[in-house]
C-alpha cells in the first residue's frame, strides 16, 4: 500500500474504540493511554480504519515519542515516515528542543535518534524516568539562554501588540458609536426644526 493511501491526523475521542484494539494488539495497558488520547497521531485508511498510531507527549520544551502501534506491520515502514513527518510538525508547533523515545525500530536511528549518553540523561524529565530502559534522543535545536531570552521577549512583544490592537479596536468602536449618536441627535434636531418651520408657515390663502 502506498503512502497516498493513508490520512495522517490527530486522534479524536471517536477513534478511542479502534485505538483500544490497536493497543490491545500491542499488549499496551489502556488506562493511562486513554488520558493522553490527544497526544496520538493516527494513520487512517481511505475506508476510515485506523491502521497505525503513535504518541508525542510534551513536557516543557521536550517531547516523548511513545506507544507506536500498527495493525499491519508489513505496512509499518510506509506509515512511519508519514507519522514522523506529522510528529516533527507538532514538535515545531510546541517549540520543542529535544525528543526522547524508547521505541526500538531501526527507523528512529535513521531519523537521527542516537542512544542517550550519561551526559544528556540528566536532562530527561523526571516524570518519564520510572521504568526507563534504553533511551534514544534527538536534538531539534540548541536550548541556549540567549535563545530563550529572545523567545521570551518576542512573546512579551506579541502580547503587548495584542493589547495595543485590542485598545485601538476598542477606541475605534467607541468613536464609531459616538459618531452614530451624534448623527442621530443632529438628525433629530434638523427634523424638529423642519417640522417647526413647516408649522409656522401660513396656510395657503383661499381665493
Amino acid at each position: 500500500m502506498h503512502a497516498g493511501s493513508y490520512r495522517i491526523r490527530r486522534a479524536t475521542i471517536d477513534d478511542l474504540p479502534q485505538l483500544k484494539v490497536l493497543w490491545g494488539m500491542m499488549g499496551f495497558t489502556t488506562p493511562d493511554l486513554d488520558k493522553g488520547l490527544t497526544e496520538f497521531q493516527v494513520a487512517e485508511t481511505a475506508a476510515g480504519q485506523l491502521i497505525g498510531a503513535i504518541a508525542l507527549q510534551v513536557n516543557n520544551r521536550q517531547g516523548l515519542i511513545h506507544s507506536e502501534a500498527f495493525a499491519d506491520f508489513t505496512a509499518a515502514e510506509t506509515m512511519r515516515p508519514l507519522l514522523w513527518e506529522r510528529l516533527q510538525s507538532v514538535a515545531g508547533n510546541f517549540g520543542l528542543v529535544r525528543l526522547w523515545t524508547r521505541e526500538e525500530s531501526p527507523f528512529w536511528g535513521r531519523c537521527g535518534f542516537v542512544p542517550a549518553t550519561d551526559a544528556v540523561l540528566p536532562g530527561l524529565p523526571e516524570v518519564w524516568r520510572p521504568g526507563a530502559a534504553r533511551w534514544l534522543t534527538l536534538v531539534l535545536r540548541e536550548e541556549t539562554a540567549g535563545a530563550i531570552s529572545v523567545e521570551r521577549e518576542f512573546e512579551l512583544f506579541m502580547a503587548a501588540e495584542r493589547q495595543r490592537t485590542q485598545a485601538t479596536l476598542g477606541q475605534a468602536q467607541f468613536l464609531k458609536t459616538l459618531a452614530t449618536l451624534v448623527a442621530i441627535v443632529l438628525g433629530t434636531i434638523v427634523a424638529v426644526a423642519l417640522l417647526y418651520l413647516w408649522m409656522r408657515q401660513p396656510q395657503g390663502l383661499t381665493p
